[in-house]
């Protein structure tokens, strides 16, 4: 009797509110659908740009009120491949991509299977306790909201009244942005960037945030295309400041082995899988 209570214990109110944003974000991405099939594209692509903002931030309020969970990274899972995966295929294909047929058809699977795919490859792989510490610095190909807002860049330049993307360019465009988030180019992930800051500058950084989202709610598409092009462009910092981190380790074991000490753990260094999801509610 007492185990049996113990099975269905009260859960803390703390766990259970990063899996409502999880919820709130699938809703939006859902209701993106929809709008979509209405032909609200604008209100749609709204839809995708509010749940992403939330999946940035389910896993850090999971993180500060300590309600990490293993449904809730499971949950979180399923929700990026819906919110990330099938949406943004699908309204691809509704704007533009059905203009190729059935060609059309597959670049939006194939960029939905992708990111399955990315999030399956995270799902088994076990983290490397040996890795090195500036392996957390990268995510490992495009993480799946960072490609979701990217691959509808020929959207953006729709509706900010520029010429709409022959149906090729754009199913070329699309299987390209799918092949990044497989892949297992580094990029940098930002997350340790940011966790202080300094006293001086907090009236700085909230007008810097206050102006960006004013400018995103008055100038949508102009700031999601230039931050979209601004983003592609430095995929190569991120392979290069990868390649920087590792020659220095191994100019470090090597100056070690010389010297005949024993250096410390210096693993083959690769890109820290902990992408997108939260993983920790």
């Amino acid at each position: 009797m007492e185990a049996r209570r113990q099975r269905f214990r009260a859960i803390p109110v703390r766990t259970l509110l990063p899996n409502l944003i999880t919820l709130l974000a699938l809703c939006a991405g859902l209701t993106a659908i929809r709008l979509a099939f209405e032909g609200k594209l604008e209100w749609a692509l709204a839809a995708i740009v509010f749940a992403a903002g939330l999946d940035g931030i389910d896993g850090r309020i999971a993180r500060m009120i300590k309600g990490q969970s293993k449904f809730g990274a499971e949950l979180d899972s399923l929700a990026d491949f819906v919110n990330f995966g099938c949406t943004p295929g699908l309204i691809l294909y509704l704007w533009g991509l059905n203009g190729a047929g059935n060609v059309g058809w597959i670049a939006a699977m194939v960029f939905a299977i992708c990111g399955a795919l990315r999030l399956a490859r995270f799902n088994v792989m076990a983290e490397d306790p040996n890795q090195p510490a500036w392996a957390g610095n990268f995510f490992t190909g495009v993480p799946a909201p960072a490609g979701a807002l990217v691959v509808m860049l020929p959207i953006y330049v729709d509706l900010l009244g520029g010429p709409k993307a022959n149906p090729t360019v754009t199913l070329l465009y699309t299987l390209a942005i799918a092949f990044l988030m497989v892949s297992r180019l580094p990029v940098l992930s930002g997350k340790r960037v940011g966790k202080r800051v300094n006293p001086d500058m907090v009236l700085p950084v909230f007008v810097v945030v206050v102006l960006f989202f004013a400018l995103l709610i008055a100038y949508p598409w102009w700031v999601l295309s230039i931050g979209t092009v601004i983003y592609l462009a430095c995929l190569p910092l991120g392979w290069h400041t990868y390649r920087e981190y590792a020659r220095k380790d191994l100019e470090a074991a090597r100056a070690a082995a010389v010297s005949g000490e024993m250096p410390d753990a210096l693993p083959q260094p690769k890109p820290d899988e902990r992408d997108d999801r939260p993983t920790h509610h």
